[in-house]
């Protein structure tokens, strides 16, 4: 079950949904929208190996923004800290973003229960477009759990700002 704007409100009063900073006039219907920090992360190299620690290079976004090229991923991040200890978050791009051809989350939408940070968003341009820091660039909204519930306590909790991916981490000598 997915919660209206006037629940994620009350629940954010509450303090069982966090988005800070929170903006009334970002509320919608069902969904929250949710802004881009000022921060991107590319990696140096074009080829990535699951198997490694992937250097990347942070880029500052000016106000007078950047375009972002098509083939590159991106790893940007919510300017608001997100999450919840009741509720599940989904994360995805606002229509109007995917009408410029610009994915937010190539795979990574759903937003584990105690998962509570920035959120880094992987940004992919189908055609160059230009972004600009605390654009709303993206909606979350909050279902609710069905069972018994568990809080995320993996390698990404807390994280502020974007952050480059851990999947190196899954390939030691017990997990191969």
């Amino acid at each position: 079950m997915i919660l209206t704007g006037s629940e994620v409100l009350k629940n954010v009063e509450n303090g069982k949904i966090i988005i800070d900073p929170f903006n009334i006039s970002q509320l919608n219907p069902n969904s929250y929208n949710f802004t881009l920090g000022t921060k991107l992360l590319v990696y140096n190299n074009y080829v990535l190996d699951a198997k490694k620690d992937n250097d990347a290079r942070e880029i500052i976004i000016p106000e007078e923004g950047i375009t972002l090229a098509n083939g590159t991923v991106y790893l940007g991040h919510t300017q608001e800290v997100i999450g919840s200890d009741h509720f599940v978050p989904i994360i995805r791009g606002r229509s109007s973003i995917g009408r410029l051809g610009l994915f937010i989350n190539i795979t990574a939408d759903l937003i584990d229960i105690g998962s509570i940070n920035q959120l880094t968003l992987q940004l992919n341009a189908v055609q160059p477009v230009t972004i600009y820091p605390a654009m709303q660039i993206g909606q979350v909204t909050f279902w609710v759990p069905l069972g018994n519930i568990k809080k995320y306590d993996g390698r990404y909790r807390g994280s502020a700002g974007p952050v480059t991916s851990k999947i190196y981490l899954d390939f030691d000598d017990n997990n191969m």
